[in-house]
């Protein structure tokens, strides 16, 4: 059952993916090595074919597509029907077969509980106030011993800082660090490069609704529901000598995405 959140993020994904926002453009390039290298540059899967796996909020067919090729069962789960077409698109592009379900991530229902051996989720859950009913229910449908993946933007400085902070000097923080926070204000318009443009012009886009959640609730919350955390690593490919006020320079000083692994032991708090 959505509510009036869900309607609103679904319409701004949907426009999104029809304006070919980045995060909805299939990967059509894999390979084995390609498809690994994407969803695992950090070593942590092992043999993944034959395997269940919920990409959780991961639709645009792109981490869907990664694990279709390298042989899992794989299910989608997105809140943006616009976003499960390009799940379909890829999974005809390489004739594998995925389940695609339209849905809330605070809300699994469709989904049974203990199907999973890995969950997927890239960053979503950015697009809820509140991280504990996903949580809760991302520990109802995986396995005991199963594998979650969390890709989150850093909540030291994502929304309230990026490149346009550049104030000649550095990249100052001007928004005080609470939990919760709707930050949509911040960053009302997703501007990304059309590449398919020879003049590489900027499109800005209105984005979904936004909040922040601290590190601290984010893993405690994690270890609240029996996940026992693998490793956490900062995504960055900054550039000192890029242009100052450009995303790469920007990058540099301060990583805007971070990357964890954690396995389902609830039995390891008991």
């Amino acid at each position: 059952m959505m509510d009036e959140l869900a309607d609103y993020n679904k319409a701004r994904w949907n426009e999104l993916a029809q304006s070919g926002v980045k995060y909805s453009r299939p990967w059509l390039d894999l390979d084995e090595r390609k498809a690994r290298e994407r969803i695992d540059p950090y070593g942590v899967l092992k043999e993944v074919a034959g395997k269940d796996v919920l990409c959780l909020a991961s639709g645009g067919g792109q981490q869907s597509a990664a694990f279709g090729v390298l042989g899992a069962r794989v299910t989608v789960f997105d809140l943006s029907n616009a976003q499960l077409e390009g799940d379909r698109l890829a999974a005809a592009h390489y004739g594998v077969q995925i389940r695609a379900i339209q849905g809330d991530i605070r809300d699994l229902s469709p989904l049974e509980e203990d199907a999973f051996d890995i969950v997927y989720e890239e960053y979503s859950l950015e697009f809820v106030p509140d991280v504990q009913p996903v949580l809760e229910e991302v520990a109802r449908v995986i396995r005991p011993g199963g594998l979650y993946y969390l890709g989150f933007g850093n909540p030291f400085i994502l929304p309230a800082v990026d490149e346009e902070a550049w104030d000649g000097e550095s990249y100052p923080l001007k928004y005080a660090y609470i939990d919760g926070e709707e930050t949509t204000h911040l960053d009302p318009k997703w501007g990304y490069w059309d590449v398919e443009t020879r003049d590489r012009r900027t499109i800005k886009v209105e984005g979904p609704k936004e909040y922040r959640h601290t590190l601290s609730t984010l893993l405690n919350s994690l270890i609240g529901q029996g996940f026992v955390i693998l490793g956490i690593w900062e995504a960055s490919s900054g550039d000192l000598t890029a242009e100052p006020g450009s995303w790469e320079h920007f990058q540099a000083f301060a990583p805007p995405f971070l990357k964890l692994w954690a396995r389902y032991r609830p039995e390891a708090f008991e």
